[in-house]
């Protein structure tokens, strides 16, 4: 009956929908994914029809691979599904977002992606393209298009910005990244900087670039599932038009933006009810989030996803995987940091009952993107940071990390794993597992300073757990390895 309906239904477009509003470019997105729509594209759009902000997006696919053929048949249109409990109170919302005028891939049409720097009314970059989007690769060159690098690929069209419009002070652009890296704008100018020096651009345009643009730091927090698959047929029988790009997230939404008055004057914030600040510090904001949220999620993933759970909410509500976050949030990770605890506290409990959401079905497959990336930034400085202080590894920590390597050796009790990561770091980590002996197996995973940074067999005692938690995960499997592990 659903694949019926589904059949008699119209696709949902401008001309089924009856939007015939044309919004002009303000905006240029980096990403098309699940978050910038039920995040970025959702404050826009809400900007949009209650404060005037009158933004339209183009957005741009950094990958060859992606969802704009599906969003530029829907000519840009999709249904956002907000549900979650506020404040004791539950909420269900649902709202077609209009803002995204077109898509563009600059793979398949460089030469009109290249054509937004003409755009009279562009006024803002954005971009989320993962931690490992902001990245300076140095065989990018600016004629050899389309480039691989996300920041190459802006470092040209603000070029062709500069050069369009002769260097006006005036068509500088606000660039706003949303990685979730520390100093997210700090690092990507200094990227575009770098490209300006390798590809031996004029002083006038490093001075544009420095003098004419704005780069703020961000930090942004909800939880955007995404396509709700296992439920679309709920989903869309509350539609009149088929829509193969629902987006499901919850209610909680948190935007720190550094800057000042005048990035208030540009966009007004204050006048929708979301949690956006815009703050001159927001370190404190973006640690608390960083280890504690996405600390408990990485952590977590290949974990349970090796458990045999398949949700964020299975896996806090499972006895014993539940048991295991739980400790390593409140006992490992809140005791590094220097926020008051009874404040941490309260943030962890809200954390954890924004994982138990019952509305949201948060696939553990869909956040195990980039998974060693992801670990070193929102994991390792916990771990480290506890063993510095209390002179012992973290045990539910550390049993994670080695969770995280098996997770890369690609299949479990004969299934293939949803390893999703860049191509080099899958191929490594698969080598390492051909060799003969666990210790050796930690040995060339923790040494790698390609992944971390560093060499983590300088951290005392490391190696040899990570290599026993192998061997008990291998042999044990995860509940009673764990249990060996940790000498329950």
């Amino acid at each position: 009956k659903y694949l019926e309906n589904i059949y008699k239904m119209k696709r949902l477009n401008r001309q089924n929908a009856n939007i015939t509003e044309t919004l002009p470019i303000k905006v240029v997105q980096f990403g098309e994914g699940n978050f910038l729509r039920g995040f970025v594209d959702f404050v826009i759009d809400k900007l949009n029809k209650e404060a005037n902000f009158n933004a339209g997006v183009a957005v741009i696919q950094p990958l060859a691979v992606g969802l704009l053929e599906l969003l530029n048949e829907q000519d840009g249109l999709y249904n956002l599904f907000i549900k979650g409990v506020k404040e004791g109170e539950e909420i269900q919302e649902q709202r077609t977002i209009s803002c995204v005028q077109k898509g563009i891939n600059p793979y398949k049409d460089y030469d009109e992606y290249l054509k937004l720097a003409e755009e009279e009314s562009l006024e803002f970059i954005i971009s989320n393209t993962t931690e490992a989007g902001i990245a300076y690769d140095e065989s990018d060159t600016l004629e050899g298009t389309p480039h691989n690098s996300f920041p190459a690929k802006l470092t040209a069209l603000l070029y062709k910005r500069f050069q369009h419009f002769k260097g006006d002070k005036a068509k500088g652009l606000t660039i706003i990244p949303c990685e979730l890296i520390n100093y997210n704008a700090d690092t990507l100018k200094k990227i575009i900087l770098q490209y300006a020096e390798l590809w031996e651009l004029e002083s006038d345009f490093v001075n544009w670039i420095n003098n004419s643009n704005r780069f703020h730091n961000t930090l942004v927090d909800r939880i955007v599932p995404g396509y709700p698959k296992d439920d679309i047929e709920s989903y869309q029988s509350k539609l009149e038009l088929e829509d193969k790009l629902i987006v499901s997230a919850e209610v909680f939404l948190l935007w720190v933006i550094e800057g000042g008055e005048e990035l208030k004057a540009k966009i007004p914030f204050d006048q929708i009810d979301e949690n956006i600040l815009v703050v001159e510090d927001m370190q404190p904001y973006r640690t608390r989030k960083v280890r504690i949220l996405n600390g408990a999620h990485t952590t977590m993933v290949p974990f349970s996803l090796l458990f045999g759970n398949e949700t964020v909410k299975e896996t806090v509500d499972h006895e014993f995987t539940g048991a295991f976050v739980r400790e390593a949030i409140f006992n490992e990770i809140i005791p590094t940091l220097s926020l008051p605890e009874e404040e941490l506290k309260t943030f962890a409990e809200e954390v954890l009952d924004r994982f138990r959401n019952p509305f949201i079905k948060h696939q553990l497959a869909s956040i195990a993107l980039n998974s060693v990336s992801k670990f070193k930034v929102r994991v390792l400085p916990s771990l480290l940071a506890f063993q510095t202080k209390c002179n012992r590894l973290p045990l539910h920590l550390s049993f994670a990390f080695a969770c995280l390597i098996r997770f890369y050796k690609g299949e479990w009790n004969n299934q293939n794993l949803p390893i999703n990561d860049d191509e080099s770091i899958v191929t490594e980590l698969k080598r390492i597992w051909e060799l003969h002996s666990y210790q050796e197996i930690s040995e060339q995973a923790l040494k790698n300073e390609k992944f971390w940074d560093q060499d983590l067999t300088q951290v005392p005692g490391l190696k040899d757990q990570v290599a026993m938690a192998l061997e008990l995960i291998e042999t044990k499997g995860i509940e009673e390895g764990y249990k060996k592990f940790a000498g329950k």
